[in-house]
């Protein structure tokens, strides 16, 4: 079960700030300021226009806090919950000119990341009973991953490594570029920190026995099926391992290879390929 909590205010306020710089530019909203008096009020709701799961509300919620305190927004459906197409997810009611100015900020991370919690709700689903777990990569949106993550959170997935500081991960460029598997890994266990988890990514089975002797905490099965998942599984046996698989999985594939008994599947198309969500804005 994967606990989604806010973000800290310290992380997401400057994330929505940007955003809100960059729409607004050097002039502001020209269309509101022109169009809409400065004394009028009005009120708007938030609607979901398809099925899905709910993500980003954080965000949007700050959104229009940052642009005018004085707007009220109501939360109908939280991040994580489940909606069908036309339900309310929230509504705002303020001075006009500012429910305006925020409107596609806010919705634009409503949209984004509802169509990462959206995605990863259907791997999830795929999944189900296996006891496997579907996890995001650090495959995210440049300035968005702390959003994108919480996301796959809502969606029911989980994060893995939220940064390179996080854990060590050894893959193939860097057992390359350090002059093979053995110096790398014999490198990394007698200087890791105690609290460091080591994770190593192998290709072949081959590469599978050379690593299984350094007693990593996570080996990840790279681009297998699930036959060779299975005779992976086999050659780990009972050794105190978490086994990931990874490499072109897709929702067609994921349960074939849930059902090899693998721990974790990473998929980075949580992030990186997820489709918009269509959220609409309409008058109260």
């Amino acid at each position: 079960m994967t606990i989604l909590t806010p973000l800290p205010r310290v992380v997401i306020e400057p994330i929505v700030r940007r955003a809100l710089e960059e729409d607004f530019g050097v002039s502001g909203d020209l269309s509101a300021n022109l169009l809409v008096p400065e004394s009028a009020t009005g009120s708007l709701v938030m609607r979901a226009r398809e099925d899905g799961v709910i993500a980003g509300m954080q965000a949007a919620k700050l959104t229009y806090e940052l642009v005018d305190p004085s707007v009220d927004f109501m939360i109908e459906v939280g991040s994580g919950g489940t909606v069908k197409a036309g339900t309310i997810i929230a509504r705002v009611s303020g001075q006009s000119r500012s429910l305006l100015s925020a409107e596609r900020v806010a919705l634009n991370f409503l949209g984004r990341m509802s169509g990462v919690a959206t995605l990863t709700s259907h791997y999830v689903k795929a999944i189900e009973g296996t006891g496997a777990r579907v996890a995001a990569t650090r495959k995210t949106t440049p300035g968005l991953r702390a959003l994108e993550k919480q996301a796959v959170l809502a969606g029911g997935g989980f994060t893995h490594r939220e940064s390179l500081a996080a854990a060590i991960m050894i893959k193939d460029n860097h057992i390359a570029l350090a002059g093979g598997i053995h110096k790398a890994l014999t490198t990394v266990m007698e200087q890791r920190d105690h609290m460091t988890m080591v994770s190593v990514e192998v290709d072949t089975l081959e590469q599978l026995k050379l690593v299984l002797p350094y007693h990593p905490n996570v080996v990840l099965l790279d681009n297998m099926g699930p036959d060779q998942l299975r005779e992976a599984k086999a050659i780990i046996g009972d050794a105190r391992v978490t086994i990931e698989a990874s490499g072109g999985i897709n929702l067609s594939t994921v349960r074939g290879i849930a059902e090899t008994g693998v721990d974790v599947i990473s998929v980075g198309a949580l992030t990186h390929s997820a489709p918009n969500f269509d959220i609409g804005m309409d008058a109260a």
